[in-house]
């Protein structure tokens, strides 16, 4: 499933790093995600589009 949390990261000038230590985890993990290399979890799912200011269905591309 493809996501669109870079498109939404940057509108709003929000780097990898502060994003990620909003949701609690690494940039790393951050990093993952966009590149559709690892699924978040739910409840992380719902982290990133609560500090991204958005829906998890806005979020998400299926």
């Amino acid at each position: 499933m493809e996501n669109r949390i870079k498109e939404y990261r940057e509108s709003i000038s929000l780097s990898q790093g502060k994003l990620a230590e909003l949701c609690n985890v690494s940039r790393q993990t951050i990093n993952a995600i966009e590149n559709n290399k690892y699924d978040p979890s739910l409840q992380l799912a719902f982290d990133l589009a609560k500090h991204l200011g958005i829906s998890v269905d806005q979020l998400f591309i299926p």
